[in-house]
């Protein structure tokens, strides 16, 4: 939904996402234009915060970088600012914490999808990510179970592959190293009485 139909600069953005009427807001920037996000779904939000978990599980102990949350800017162009539900910036890239947004596209996004939001979109914020300079994103849809890694090919085109539950998140080249099974990304929603009657003999 957008909220303003003035063309920004990223600059601009920031400044109107920290008035204070804007504070309980979650907005982006796309193509210059305010974008106000909708509240995450139960599963998203969860989602976001097991990516974070494995994330910084592996980032922190080797003080690799930072991962961000949901309310983690990043200008991406100097017409567009994202907010990804989770995402890794690497020191070598930014090496201090200091004022508000990053200045730069992270080294990897995940955008945990919501049903309101439109395929063209998505694959627009997938575009503009890449060419900012992020090396990977993932889109995950909860419904379905499953997660879409992006990179761009050696020609320059932008490729993406389906993973399900029986594949592995990992980035060698922004974080070697790192991997997840896709199954754990996504909530356990078992009912725990379930468990109890399984294991009855």
């Amino acid at each position: 939904m957008f909220i303003d139909e003035k063309v920004l600069t990223a600059a601009e953005f920031w400044v109107i996402a920290q008035l204070p009427e804007n504070a309980h807001r979650r907005l982006e920037l796309m193509d210059g234009e305010i974008i106000n996000m909708p509240p995450s779904r139960q599963i998203n939000t969860t989602i976001a915060m097991l990516i974070g978990y494995w994330l910084n599980a592996f980032v922190i102990p080797r003080k690799l970088g930072y991962v961000s949350g949901a309310d983690g800017g990043y200008t991406i162009t100097e017409s567009n600012a994202f907010q990804p539900d989770a995402a890794f910036i690497s020191k070598a890239r930014h090496q201090k914490l200091n004022g508000v947004e990053f200045p730069v596209a992270p080294d990897i996004a995940f955008e945990v999808i919501s049903p309101s939001e439109s395929s063209n979109d998505v694959e627009k914020k997938v575009r503009y990510y890449l060419a900012a300079g992020t090396s990977i994103v993932f889109t995950v849809y909860p419904d379905s179970r499953t997660v879409y890694r992006w990179v761009t090919s050696a020609d320059g085109k932008v490729q993406g592959d389906a993973l399900t539950e029986n594949d592995v998140i990992d980035r060698g080249d922004a974080l070697p190293g790192f991997s997840v099974p896709v199954r754990d990304i996504f909530p356990d929603e078992t009912d725990p009485a379930q468990k109890d009657d399984e294991q009855t003999p």
